[in-house]
């Protein structure tokens, strides 16, 4: 087909289908497309398709694979595509944007916003948002602290949008600057695109700021501070200036919108410093919180607070999944929201209240110096939970008796009494651990049976606190990558992949300069540290890149807390697996009427323990289901053995299975093209020291 041709056709399905979507609000067509990051606008990663069932599942096959051919050591590929009119559009693990013929995965065109530029370290995007009008359809993406309008046939910026095609997400927060970005892509109201963003774990970071911009123009419409002004609810909950130098409390999961009442739900996470509070005395609103917002001016509505003084990296770790329940004969509107502690919060959409009770426990303080912890958390009594919440000795590893022994020893050198335990200088349990219980992927909601799915981590945490020293005057580049990288990256540069990389062998790839510009710009969840100082950097590179331990005159630390982690410390065995017992990893139906787990089973294997008989472990997954009216469960996220699944949504039994070429860490999506049923996934791995890839593959039924 000539391209003139085949772009005058994607013009016209583009309008054609910008017209179905100004009907029914949604960004997208009919119910046949996959239009919105988890597929629609409610976010329960729902698909009314049946072509593909519980009969026919087992003879998938690949109908097309597009590689992005952009993939580099350490890179992830964690997008849910969206498909439109016939076109899929992806991000890639460079950020990035293809569209691609849905049919046959064709290449249409591709947007590279940083063409010929190095990568430093990895780039996490996990989609694209879609508007359309009914004459013009753009797609939304992010790179770096910037946000791009491409016109959705060409791939071409939007002249009329920002400057150039982009707007700088940094601008209209505080003075000066600081790096942030989006990893999920925003909600799409109206005219309005509705954004969160990534900033960094610890300070300096700005705050997170929840944001609507003008799809037209990129102009800012309105800005809800997570982090209360002087007069605004929840100032009172921070210390008086908190608003002035505190960060985070942002949405990185993304937001479910309820388009006919005009209400965005957006979860947060933690304030910066993730495991030491000294300088945000109180219950820090809307850290860690579910905000009901009005989509049209950003003012509150309700909201809830699951961690009080959030010392865990408690993170709401995904968008909640907006719902119809039954009880006592009438239907309820909700909004379910899941956890990194393996708990479900249900709550009437329009008033907050909740559907199920919630109690508020009493828990120890901390003994660090300066901590004020929160007196009680709370705690939903159904739900029932999805993860064990407590790590005894009775739940340690059985694997070989050397490993038990090992472990056993460990464990009794530290903390381990449940939920919401601080931190300490011995090293205290989390269990769930910091990436969930739930995590990224989201939970997906089959609105026939009201279950609600989500699979789950099983794995221990080690949170060790370390007092630290003031550093200034004639110090070293040590003490200054003790004092401001250590946390994420170990006092011996080995990192805790893939979430923060070794620094170890940085000089094989990148150059003083490299690493000078990326200490000072930041990247992802790592800050700019450019408040340090041009000879604070030069020491903190000389010594990540060399060993040299040289002074920097004149130096001084930043923003100084008292306490820091050791780093993000996986409770292991010393052959690198859990040191709990399996289940590693589970995918669970909870119904969300009863409160009932209606079935759980463990996710996920070790092939090479599988291969010595150890099977059905379960293991660490990242990447979401999709439920389907065909009776389907479809999910990858399993990490080590790169699986593809397909489970009978009622009972969990496995249907078919396949091997991707590289983990799956990403959540499908499933649309209708031609007349034909596909379910497509990013096979990206990069995760748990695994090679990365940057494959979509699709699959469908025999023709």
């Amino acid at each position: 087909m000539p391209k003139s041709l085949r772009r005058l056709l994607l013009s016209t399905c583009l309008i054609a289908t910008a017209l179905f979507a100004a009907e029914n609000s949604i960004p997208g067509a009919g119910p046949a497309d996959w239009p919105s990051y988890g597929g629609g606008l409610d976010d329960i990663r729902y698909s009314k398709l049946t072509q593909i069932n519980r009969e026919n599942v087992a003879n998938l096959r690949v109908a097309w694979t597009f590689d992005t051919g952009d993939a580099f050591p350490g890179s992830e590929f964690q997008c849910n595509p969206l498909v439109v009119g016939g076109v899929l559009y992806a991000v890639t693990p460079k950020a990035n944007v293809v569209a691609l013929d849905a049919a046959s995965g064709h290449l249409l065109w591709r947007f590279e916003p940083n063409p010929g530029g190095k990568v430093f370290f990895k780039i996490r995007s996990r989609g694209v948002s879609y508007w359309a009008d009914g004459k013009q359809a753009r797609i939304f993406s992010a790179w770096h602290q910037y946000l791009y309008s491409l016109d959705a046939a060409t791939g071409r910026p939007d002249p009329h949008f920002g400057v150039n095609g982009r707007i700088d997400l940094r601008d209209h927060l505080r003075e000066p600057k600081e790096m942030l970005s989006l990893t999920t892509p925003g909600i799409v109201y109206k005219d309005l695109l509705i954004t969160g963003s990534i900033t960094a774990e610890t300070l300096p970071t700005p705050p997170g700021d929840i944001r609507a911009w003008d799809v037209r123009t990129g102009a800012l419409r309105w800005s809800f501070h997570t982090i209360p002004h002087p007069g605004e609810f929840g100032y009172e909950t921070w210390p008086k200036d908190a608003w002035k130098y505190s960060g985070a409390a942002n949405n990185w999961t993304g937001m479910a919108l309820d388009a006919s009442r005009g209400i965005v739900y957006a979860p947060t996470g933690s304030a910066a410093f993730d495991f030491y509070g000294a300088n945000r005395a109180g219950d820090d609103l809307f850290a860690n919180t579910l905000l009901a917002l009005d989509a049209e001016t950003g003012k509150r509505i309700w909201h809830f607070q699951a961690v009080h003084h959030d010392i865990w990296d408690r993170d709401f770790p995904s968008p909640p999944a907006l719902v119809t329940l039954h009880r006592d004969g009438r239907s309820i509107d909700a909004v379910a929201q899941t956890t990194k502690q393996g708990v479900v919060y249900v709550f009437d959409r329009v008033t907050g209240k909740p559907l199920f009770p919630i109690e508020e426990h009493t828990y120890p303080p901390s003994d660090l110096d300066g901590e004020v912890t929160a007196k009680t958390q709370p705690y939903p009594l159904l739900p029932s939970p999805y993860a064990r919440q407590i790590l005894t000795e009775e739940m340690l590893t059985q694997r070989t008796p050397e490993a038990h022994a090992a472990v056993l020893a460990q464990f009794r050198t530290l903390r381990s009494h449940g939920q919401f335990i601080p931190g300490s200088r011995q090293g205290t349990i989390i269990f769930p651990g910091f990436d969930g219980g739930a995590e990224w992927g989201g939970s997906a909601f089959d609105p026939d049976t009201g279950l609600l799915y989500v699979n789950a981590n099983e794995m221990a945490w080690i949170l060790q606190m370390i007092e630290q020293k003031p550093v200034s005057g004639l110090t070293s580049g040590k003490k200054l990558y003790d004092a401001n990288c250590a946390a994420c990256h170990k006092e011996d540069r080995s990192g805790a992949p893939p979430e923060f990389p070794s620094l170890r062998g940085l000089s094989d790839k990148y150059s003083n300069e490299d690493i000078h510009e990326l200490i000072s710009r930041g990247t992802g969840r790592m800050p700019s540290f450019a408040s340090l100082g041009a000879p604070a950097i030069r020491a903190i590179v000389n010594y990540v890149m060399t060993g040299q331990n040289a002074t920097a005159a004149g130096a001084h630390e930043g923003p100084f807390m008292k306490y820091r982690n050791q780093g993000y410390v996986k409770f292991l065995d010393p052959d690198g697996y859990p040191a709990v017992a399996p289940p590693w990893g589970t995918l669970n139906a909870i119904d969300l009427n009863s409160g009932k787990v209606t079935w759980t089973i463990p996710f996920g294997e070790y092939p090479e323990l599988a291969a010595q008989g150890i099977k059905n472990t379960g293991s660490e997954n990242y990447g979401g289901p999709v439920v389907t009216a065909g009776g389907i469960l479809f999910i990858g996220a399993t990490n080590y053995d790169k699986k593809f699944h397909a489970f009978d949504k009622s009972t969990g039994r496995l249907l078919w299975e396949t091997t991707l070429p590289y983990a799956g860490n990403a959540t499908p999506s499933v649309y209708q093209t031609d007349g034909r049923e596909f379910v497509v996934i990013a096979a990206g791995g990069g995760k748990s020291k695994d090679p990365s890839g940057g494959q979509i593959v699709a699959f469908a039924l025999p023709e």
